[in-house]
């Protein structure tokens, strides 16, 4: 069963938030995990939602994607992202 990440960002610094984005994928990468979608907000068509930008990445399993999170090499760029954005991570199961 596939897991995917959706995270919801709003950027605080650019810069940074550059540098954490390049340095995501070698941490996706052990964990087979590919990048789906990434984009910015144009529109909320109903509800209320806060943030600008919209990344979703696909897992084998939801185990995998604990594990991503969980690992030393995602957890040394979490002060870098909470530096350069606003974010929340969710894990979903399909």
């Amino acid at each position: 069963m596939a897991a995917y990440l959706i995270g919801h960002i709003t950027i605080k610094d650019p810069q940074k938030w550059e540098a954490y984005r390049d340095r995501v994928p070698a941490t996706l990468a052990p964990w087979q995990a590919e990048l789906v979608f990434r984009g910015r907000t144009f529109a909320v068509l109903g509800g209320e939602h806060a943030h600008t930008d919209t990344v979703v990445i696909r897992f084998p399993d939801p185990a995998s994607l604990r594990r991503w999170f969980e690992s030393p090499a995602y957890q040394a760029l979490i002060p870098l992202r909470e530096q350069a954005a606003d974010v929340t991570l969710i894990g979903y199961d399909a």
